[in-house]
């Protein structure tokens, strides 16, 4: 029957790859809420704030200057894009291919940097 030329993920890894980005968006959408808020209220915060994680990212961000916060916030929306990006990858069946040498992206590689679009091989060439 021979190799399938077709390098990809198969649909059901594709699915744990969604999963995993979702949750990753999620997460990463908290963060980005706490910055904005951290950075709007400027410690002008109500009483309902009180969960032990807010308070200590508010005590935290006092410490930490607007625009290191700025930039943070910045960070975290760029992440958030490229992983909505990853997500549409999936979608299109190209996810987890790098997009210089064509080849499979190691799985290992993407559970870390799930919007990984280059191979390790592929970076070390840059």
């Amino acid at each position: 029957m021979g190799q399938d030329l077709k390098v990809r993920y198969s649909d059901k890894e594709l699915d744990e790859f969604r999963v995993l980005i979702e949750e990753k968006i999620e997460r990463a959408k908290g963060h980005l809420e706490l910055l904005r808020s951290s950075y709007m209220n400027d410690g002008n915060n109500g009483t309902d704030d009180t969960s032990p994680t807010f308070k200590a990212f508010e005590e935290g961000s006092e410490t930490m200057s607007r625009e290191a916060n700025t930039q943070l916030a910045i960070r975290q929306e760029k992440f958030i894009r490229d992983l909505k990006n990853a997500l549409l990858r999936i979608e299109n069946k190209t996810y987890g291919i790098c997009r210089v040498t064509g080849k499979l992206i190691n799985k290992d590689r993407l559970k870390l940097v799930p919007h990984a679009t280059l191979s390790i091989e592929a970076k070390n060439m840059q």
